[in-house]
C-alpha cells in the first residue's frame, strides 16, 4: 500500500486536522467531524449544510465558505456521515432562518440527512432537503435507489450558497438547488480502479487496457467496460449520454455550465487535453458554454479517470455562479 497516511484508523481525523491547520477562517471539529464557516451565524441567511463520505475530497469540506456552503459533515471513506453530524452542523449554522441540506443520491446519505432533518425540526430548525441525481450512467447502482448523485453536488451548492449569501430565503434556496440539479446531467470514465485506505488494494477488478463507462464515485459498475480508446472518442460517449438527456431540459439552444471533473488520479495535462475534445464537440453540436471548470472537485481517492457534467443555465444560474466565493478549493471575486 502506496499511501501518504498514519494508519486506516485515523486517516479522516487526521485530514480534518491538516484542513484546520490550513484554514484558520474555518471552525473544524475533529472529534465531532463538523466543518463550519466561522462567520456561518453573522448576518440573517439561510444554512447550506451538505456531506457525504470522505475520499471525495474537495467535496464537500473543501467548499465551506463564503459564497457556498456553510457546514460540512464528513463520513468515513466511502460512508455516509451519521445524523448526530448532520444536526450538530444544522444548529451551528441557523440564524433564524433556516437550513437547506444537500444530500447526494447515495442510500446511507438519503436516510441519515433524512433523520437528520426530522431530529432538526424537533429541536425547531426549519429545514429543507434537495436530492442531488444527476449521474444519467445507470439508473440504479450498488449505493442507491435511482440516479446517482455526482458533479452537479458542486453546480447545486455554489448556486445555492450564493442565493443565500444575497439573504434569499429557504424556499427560494431550496427551489433554485432543486432546478440546478434539474438541468445538470453527468457522465462517469474510469481508467483505474481506486484504492480504500482500510482494503489497501484496488476496490474492484479493471484489466490493463480497458476502462469503465459510466463509473460511479465509489467505484460502482458503469454501464459497460471497452478496450481503452483515446480521448476524444471516450468524450463522444460521455457526451452523448449526457447530451441524449440534457435534449428534455429547455431551452435546447440555451447555455451550458461545464465541468470537466478529474476523479482524483488523473493529472491536469489530461484533462484539459480531454476538455479540449469535450469543448470541440460542444461546439459542432451548436452548444454554447457560458462558464467552464477543468481539476479535481468530486473525486474517488486514487481513481484514473474524469466525469463530464453539464448545467443549463439561464441568466439567473449564471449570475449565481458567478457571483464572490472563497472556500478552500473555489476561489473567485473576492
Amino acid at each position: 500500500m502506496r499511501m501518504l497516511i498514519n494508519s486506516p484508523q485515523t486517516v479522516v481525523d487526521d485530514a480534518l486536522r491538516g484542513m484546520a491547520a490550513a484554514h484558520p477562517d474555518l471552525d473544524v471539529d475533529v472529534e465531532a467531524r463538523v466543518v463550519v464557516r466561522r462567520d456561518a451565524r453573522t448576518g440573517a441567511r439561510v444554512g447550506v449544510v451538505s456531506g457525504g463520505g470522505s475520499g471525495h475530497e474537495p467535496l464537500h469540506a473543501g467548499f465551506v465558505g463564503l459564497g457556498m456552503l456553510s457546514a460540512a459533515c464528513p463520513g468515513e471513506v466511502f460512508t455516509s456521515p451519521v445524523p448526530d453530524q448532520m444536526v450538530r452542523a444544522a444548529s451551528a449554522v441557523d440564524s433564524g432562518q433556516g437550513v437547506l441540506f444537500v444530500v447526494k443520491n447515495y442510500t446511507g446519505d438519503v436516510l441519515n440527512f433524512e433523520m437528520a432533518g426530522e431530529l432538526a425540526e424537533e429541536d425547531g430548525l426549519r429545514v429543507e432537503r434537495v436530492l442531488v441525481d444527476d449521474d444519467v450512467a445507470v439508473t440504479d447502482s450498488l449505493f442507491t435507489a435511482g440516479r446517482r448523485g455526482t458533479g452537479a453536488t458542486l453546480f447545486v451548492e455554489k448556486i445555492a450558497g450564493a442565493a443565500a449569501e444575497e439573504g434569499a430565503p429557504l424556499d427560494r434556496v431550496a427551489d433554485l438547488a432543486r432546478r440546478v440539479n434539474a438541468s445538470s446531467r453527468s457522465f462517469g470514465v474510469a481508467l483505474s480502479a481506486c484504492t480504500t485506505p482500510a482494503k489497501g488494494s484496488p476496490t474492484f477488478d479493471l484489466p490493463d487496457g480497458e476502462l469503465e463507462l459510466g463509473i460511479g464515485i465509489h467505484g460502482e459498475p458503469g454501464r459497460e467496460r471497452r478496450p481503452s480508446m483515446p480521448a476524444r472518442e471516450i468524450a463522444e460517449v460521455a457526451l452523448e449520454a449526457v447530451l441524449d438527456e440534457l435534449a428534455e431540459v429547455g431551452p435546447a439552444d440555451g447555455p451550458v455550465l461545464a465541468l470537466v471533473n478529474g476523479m482524483g488520479a488523473t493529472p491536469l495535462l489530461e484533462l484539459y487535453g480531454f476538455h479540449a475534445e469535450v469543448a470541440r464537440i460542444l461546439a459542432a453540436r451548436g452548444v454554447p458554454v457560458a462558464r467552464t471548470l477543468v481539476g479535481n472537485y468530486v473525486t474517488s481517492l486514487d481513481m484514473a479517470g474524469c466525469s463530464v457534467t453539464l448545467c443549463r443555465a439561464d441568466e439567473e444560474l449564471l449570475r449565481l455562479w458567478d457571483a464572490p466565493v472563497r472556500t478552500p478549493a473555489l476561489r473567485w471575486g473576492v
